[in-house]
């Protein structure tokens, strides 16, 4: 993995840094909610195929405070879960991004969505290993590392791109890096904003 991007810390810690005090934005109440943003909410939980909110995440509650932002990270997120890359391999990068953003509320959601697409317990403890663990297929290796290179080197190098165009076409190869800074940009809004864990989300030391 290029550049300065540590995949080792103390969970707890962390924990405590991201989550353990209290949002610094108060998410609006679900009353409050106009039917506009309910239906974005509702859009892309299908995508991710799960059916509408009774009770909205607090994060999309919060988010909805910038109706622009909102809107347009609610069409991206439906957007790459309708998108060309295959919805296990996704997972495997998104999963990636959470552990190396350090993200407990990306990380505990995305554990739950990845199982759903067929990942393993077993490969969920693998991704916070990385590239190099042993066990990944060729193209899964390549999906892993390039996450680790475009979080730490802020590029694909050569070597991980070939072997991603063995498999993937020219669409999904645009959608990669895309994807990557979607997720990434959303642990980063999390994290900042202290977005409380739901009751079914134990945060990084989820497996």
């Amino acid at each position: 993995m290029n550049a300065t991007v540590s995949a080792e810390f103390d969970i707890d810690a962390r924990m405590a840094e991201v989550v353990g005090d209290r949002p610094r934005i108060a998410p609006v109440s679900n009353e409050e909610m106009d039917k506009g943003a309910r239906a974005l909410v509702d859009e892309v939980r299908a995508s991710a195929g799960a059916g509408p909110a009774v009770d909205v995440p607090e994060y999309m509650r919060t988010m909805s405070k910038h109706p622009g932002i909102f809107r347009c990270q609610m069409e991206m997120g439906t957007v790459i879960f309708r998108g060309e890359i295959p919805p296990r391999e996704r997972e495997l990068a998104v999963l990636r991004c959470g552990w190396l953003c350090r993200a407990p509320f990306e990380w505990g959601e995305h554990v739950d969505i990845a199982k759903r697409y067929g990942v393993t317990d077993e490969e969920v403890e693998r991704t916070t290993v990385g590239s190099s663990a042993p066990g990944w297929s060729e193209h899964e290796a390549a999906i892993v590392r390039g996450v680790e290179e475009l979080i730490g080197n802020k590029t694909v190098s050569d070597e991980t791109w070939a072997t991603l165009a063995k498999s993937w076409n020219e669409q999904q190869l645009i959608e990669f890096p895309m994807m990557v800074g979607q997720y990434v940009a959303t642990a980063f809004v999390q994290n900042t904003l202290r977005i409380r864990l739901a009751e079914d989300n134990p945060g990084l030391s989820y497996r």
